[in-house]
């Protein structure tokens, strides 16, 4: 969390014992909510360097019962660390991963949903690069 910080790259303060949030929408703020900025952060960070992470943001919360589409209030995107399965090493490497991804920002693109289940989207759909 301090190297992120010292480096611009937004979180959720005070970052957690288990788990950082990036805040996508104030990293990515060229991507409107429309397009998915969690999700293309998520993305970009498993392209660049095969980090897993998780989009908590409208393509998990936007999707509504009567089928409209409403933003969520967040885009974030977590990255847990469980105990005693990662080195410093790992996290070391997060790190560089993080700031590389930061430095390159504005090549990352939005997303669009190709193809959705009705019920927990976020776990099956299927994406295109806008």
């Amino acid at each position: 969390g301090d190297i992120l910080t010292a480096n611009d790259v937004p979180i959720v303060q005070p970052p957690g014992g288990h788990a950082i949030y990036i805040d996508a929408k104030a990293m990515l703020p060229h991507i409107p909510q429309s397009e998915y900025p969690a999700w293309a952060l998520s993305l970009a960070l498993y392209l660049e360097g095969g980090i897993r992470s998780v989009e908590i943001g409208s393509v998990m919360f936007g999707h509504q019962p009567d089928g409209s589409e409403k933003p969520a209030a967040m885009e974030l995107v977590r990255l847990a660390f469980p105990r005693r399965v990662y080195t410093q090493s790992h996290v070391d490497y997060l790190a560089e991963v993080l700031l590389y991804v930061n430095s390159i920002k504005e090549n990352i693109r939005g997303v669009r949903i190709v193809e959705a289940p009705p019920v927990l989207r976020h776990f099956t759909a299927k994406m295109a690069l806008i």
